[in-house]
Formats: structure tokens, sequence, C-alpha cells
């Protein structure tokens, strides 16, 4: 028997029975949706914390009082009553470390701000040293960056994110405009590219000072977060390791800690924040592929059940085809035929719901998105497989019919 003739009895068989057909194949949609929902919003999540998260860059590393990605909250409030990193230790390491190209600093708070008439609360006050004008990754789109000098007499000066700027200089450049905090008057010099929001959480409602600026409003009795670049003769993550080694013994001596003390300071590099995130995303992927492997398994013993049914149905005409001819391998081909054709045809509207949910998502939510080939692949690649193992059975029960008893029957 020709394959294309297998292929057109097994669409015919289909096409009777519609509305059962479709119920049938009901599960199986479900399941590859989820597989391919979950897959394309893990794949949008991963670009977006490479890219948005832990985009530090490879030669860079921050270093902190307490730790900037943890999911142990005994250790966060265990850090609480470490020493705070001063000014201080931050000239020390500007000044001693070798392996070191620029140690830059950076201090935080929240507070209002208010400019022309119109009041912004809860920014992201970030005072700054200017060398991190090219350590960060931040992108100036108008302006400039502060100097060093300007850092040095704590000029008045500030860098605004994009929600800032729109909020309090609506349709209007900001540059050269007047901004006030905590009651001080601030020039604004540039305005950063627009971030975006990250997981819901808005990132361009923030204010750049001069850190000297920032100490004189606000003082220093908080930690300083270091972010450090390393020397361009030791470029690479290779060379992140000889360079912490190198801040660390002189944190260490600063701090006078014995040497079986635990340390009481963090480092975090860019694989610091990718690790955090594949230990959380590792959980909700296993749970939703658990969750969408449930699916397609209700899905294939309900394909597999209605197949029986239907070789019950047919069992005339198997005898039918048997008698003028039909090989046991051709009849069970046919009905083979038939479950990977309502199998891939569930796979296929799985594959273009799933993916139709994950833009809509994109769309409507901050959450990120990434349309990968090789995920439609894995979507029917699985409908593929629920196919052959939910298949084999009812085939073989078809195949196995004697001839002249399924001639007899009604």
């Amino acid at each position: 028997m020709l394959r294309g003739d297998t292929l057109r009895l097994a669409m015919a068989a289909l096409t009777a029975h519609k509305l059962r057909t479709a119920l049938t194949l009901l599960g199986l949609v479900i399941g590859v949706t989820s597989l391919i929902l979950v897959m394309t919003l893990i794949q949008g999540a991963n670009w977006y914390v490479e890219t948005k998260i832990a985009n530090l860059g490879t030669d860079i590393f921050q270093v902190s009082k307490a730790p900037l990605a943890s999911t142990d909250f005994n250790e966060i409030v265990r850090a609480r009553r470490h020493r705070d990193i001063s000014m201080e230790d931050w000239r020390a390491i500007e000044d001693r470390c070798q392996g070191c190209a620029a140690v830059g600093a950076q201090a935080v708070t929240m507070g209002r701000v208010a400019a022309q008439g119109q009041s912004l609360a809860d920014v992201t006050l970030r005072g700054e040293s200017s060398n991190m004008a090219w350590i960060s990754t931040l992108d100036i789109e108008d302006g400039r960056f502060f100097y060093e000098g300007e850092e040095r007499v704590a000029a008045p000066v500030a860098v605004i994110g994009d929600e800032v700027a729109e909020k309090l200089f609506p349709h209007r450049s900001p540059l050269g405009k007047a901004i006030r905090i905590a009651g001080e008057e601030f020039t604004v010099v540039g305005k950063a590219e627009r971030i975006g929001s990250i997981l819901g959480q808005d990132q361009d409602t923030f204010i750049i000072i001069p850190i000297t600026a920032f100490e004189k409003i606000f003082g220093l009795r908080r930690s300083l977060i270091l972010q450090i670049k390393t020397a361009a003769s030791t470029e690479g993550r290779e060379a992140i390791g000889p360079v912490q080694d190198e801040v660390r013994l002189l944190l260490r001596a600063r701090r006078h800690l014995a040497p079986e003390a635990r340390e009481d300071f963090y480092f975090t590099t860019a694989d610091t924040y990718l690790d955090l995130w594949k230990d959380i995303s590792s959980v909700f992927f296993l749970v939703f592929v658990l969750i969408s492997s449930v699916s397609s398994l209700v899905g294939g013993i309900v394909i597999m059940n209605i197949t029986l049914v239907s070789v019950t149905e047919r069992t005339k005409e198997i005898g039918l085809r048997r008698s003028v001819g039909a090989t046991q391998r051709d009849i069970a081909r046919q009905f083979l035929t038939e479950v990977l054709a309502q199998c891939l045809a569930g796979g296929t509207a799985g594959v273009l719901l799933g993916f139709g949910l994950a833009l809509l998502l994109r769309q409507v939510t901050p959450f990120p998105a990434v349309v990968q080939p090789w995920v439609a692949l894995l979507g029917l690649g699985l409908a593929t497989l629920i196919a052959l193992v939910f298949g084999v059975y009812p085939a073989w029960r078809a195949a196995k019919l004697d001839p002249v008893v399924a001639l007899r029957s009604e």
C-alpha cells in the first residue's frame, strides 16, 4: 500500500468525526501550549537578566556590605550588622589596588524632587563618583555625565532618568533646567537613555549627583557600593579572581579581620546575578514543565482511548481490507499515521497558541518573551513522541485482528 494512500485514508477517518478529533486533541494542545509558553517566557527572562540586570561587563565586579543577589534571607539579615563600606575604604582601594583600572563608588537613598511646579515622589537618588561614567553601563542620551572637577567641589549638577525627565519636563529638553533635591537646587547636565521596566519595576525614575554633593545633603550614614573595573591588561572573567583577592586582602587588613574570621563584605559579578536567576528560573521551569507534562500525558491517554474505540468501530473495515490483501503492517501503519496526524495537528495548534499568548503577554505586561524556532521544534517533537508512545498499542491491536472474525462483526 502506498504511503500517499495511507495518509489519505488517515485524514479521511479524522475529518469524518471533526468534533471528536478536536476534543481528543484538547489535552495535547493544552500541554504543548503550556510548554511553549513556559519556554518562550523563560528564554525572554534569560535574555532580560543577561542584558538588563547582569549587564556589568566581564571585567567589572561590585563590593557591598550586604549581598546584592541572594535568596538567603538569614544571610541578608545577618549582613545588616556588618560594618559599612566607607569613603575611607573606597579611597584606600582606589589608591592601593594594583589590578584595578578604576574604583567607582555609589550611595543610594529615596526621596522627592521638584521642578517648575511639578513634584515627583519615590525617586531613587544616587550619589556616584565621576568615574562611574565609564565603569557603569548607563548610556547618556542627551548632555553629559559630571566631571571629576565637579565631583571634587561637590557641584550641584545632576543626571536624570528618562521617566524623571518626562514627568518634570514634559515635551521639552531638561538640559540646563533646575531641580530641587532635599531643598537644594541642582542643574540638569545629562539625561540617561531609557532603560524600561525590569520585571514590572521601573528603572528610569532616578537622579545621579556627585557623591560629594550627596554627602553634603544626606551625609554618609549608609554603606557604599563599590564598582571596580579591572586593569586593561587583565581583561576577562578569569582576571576578576586575582583582583578580587587583592581587594579582599585590602579590606580584611583595614577591618583587622583575623585569618579565620568570616568576611563582612560581599563580591558580586555578572555571573552572580545569572546564577541567582538560574536557581530561581529552574524551580519555575520544573513546576511548569510538570504541569504541561501532566496535560500532555492526559492528552496522550485520551488519544489512545479514542483510537481504541475507533479500532472497535472499524473492525469490519479492517477485516475487509485484510481480505483484499492489506498486511498487518499496512493496518498498523494506517492507525499509527492517524494518531501521528492528530498529534502533529494538536502540536501545531499548541505551538501557535503558545507563541500567541507569549507575544500577547509581552504587549500587555512588562514580562519579556523571546520567540525562537527551536522552541517550536520542541513542541512538535513532544507531539510526535506522544503519538509514538500512545499510538503504538492501538495500531498493534488493529493489526492483530483476525480477518475472518473481523468480517463477521456487526
